[in-house]
């Protein structure tokens, strides 16, 4: 007996089963209606799911209204259910998993030259204890660097089959994540009497200097010859 091709199945029925199994929480009927066509029968395909997952070990379940997929209730005691906590990824380190994601095999002396700073261990240990990174062959170069590579957990984690589905240059500036314009751009231009006004206000901040700097000079004098009038008194009073 051969087994059913996609397209020998009720279309609609894939995509209702599809929407279930990928929503985080429970669905109404209405919010089925409207990602389906107004020709299905929502209800009627949402039974047929029901009595086709029954004797398996998940189970398409109502709750008031609300449908969704649970484990089976007579698997509760077997099922054992483990969570990691999770963390927010240090910036550091996701500069690092993205160099080496995009330069993979890449030594680190490779991935400091391209961030311009020097790499902690502490990043490279975050990113093996997620099991995202893992060492991968020596360079054939003076020293021999320990190279780095990404994991197959590192693909199922981004939902990637290969390295080739990394997004693309193009991809990233559509999503917002590059910005390519050049920083000096960002500056505030002056216009021509702004600029005018701000050369005659540091010209004149120059000649205050230049008054200061003469002031000084003559305060300078000034003790001078003060100090030279009070020698020959000085003398006198000694006598």
């Amino acid at each position: 007996m051969t087994e059913p091709t996609p397209h020998d199945l009720n279309p609609e029925l894939r995509l209702l089963e599809a929407i279930l199994f990928a929503s985080a929480e429970p669905l109404t009927t209405e919010v089925l209606c409207k990602q389906l066509t107004e020709e299905s029968n929502v209800l009627e395909m949402l039974y047929e799911l029901k009595t086709l997952y029954a004797p398996r070990g998940i189970n398409l379940v109502e709750t008031d209204g609300y449908w969704s997929f649970r484990t089976a209730g007579d698997l509760a005691g077997q099922m054992k259910i483990t969570r990691q906590p999770r963390r927010k990824l240090p910036r550091a380190a996701a500069e690092v998993l993205a160099i080496i994601a995009y330069h993979q095999p890449i030594t680190r002396g490779e991935i400091e030259s391209i961030r311009g700073v020097e790499t902690s261990k502490g990043t490279l240990d975050i990113l093996l204890e997620l099991g995202w990174i893992r060492p991968g062959k020596r360079r054939d170069t003076p020293g021999r660097p320990l190279t780095w590579t990404t994991t197959q957990d590192f693909l199922s984690h981004f939902n990637l089959e290969t390295l080739k589905d990394l997004p693309g240059l193009d991809e990233l500036k559509a999503a917002g994540l590059l910005d390519m314009r050049p920083v000096l751009s960002e500056l505030p231009r002056l216009s021509e009497g702004e600029s005018a006004e701000h050369e005659a206000e540091e010209n004149s901040d120059d000649d205050f200097d230049d008054d200061e700097d003469d002031f000084d000079d003559d305060e300078d004098d000034e003790v001078e010859n003060d100090s030279a009038d009070e020698e020959p008194n000085t003398a006198v009073a000694a006598e």
